[in-house]
């Protein structure tokens, strides 16, 4: 929905979304990445962990860590495991409510 602020209208970040060429998977996709990368960053901060300290905890790099949190990289399993054991968290599969 756009935006009018002192007489000038602006598009805001839903306008784009919804007039974008992307499919509802691929929407779908995008909201599932944003909300797991998301959690990764919370959790980590809420234990104080920086990136290099996830890193050596996991075994993986500090940039290996920063790409992820920045969604510039898509992890394989085998690295999310690595990444969620230190945070003390794990991968499940629930049933989609959304459907």
């Amino acid at each position: 929905m756009s935006m009018t602020i002192n007489g000038i209208t602006y598009t805001t970040f839903e306008d784009i979304w919804e007039e974008s060429n992307l499919t509802q998977a691929e929407k779908e996709e995008i909201k599932l990445k944003t909300a797991l990368v998301g959690k990764l960053i919370e959790a980590r901060e809420q234990k104080g962990i920086s990136q290099k300290r996830l890193a050596e905890m996991s075994g993986l790099k500090q940039p290996a860590i920063a790409r992820l949190e920045r969604m510039q990289a898509t992890p394989q399993i085998d690295t999310l495991f690595k990444i969620l054991k230190p945070l003390g968290y794990t991968l499940a599969i629930v049933p989609d409510t959304n459907t």
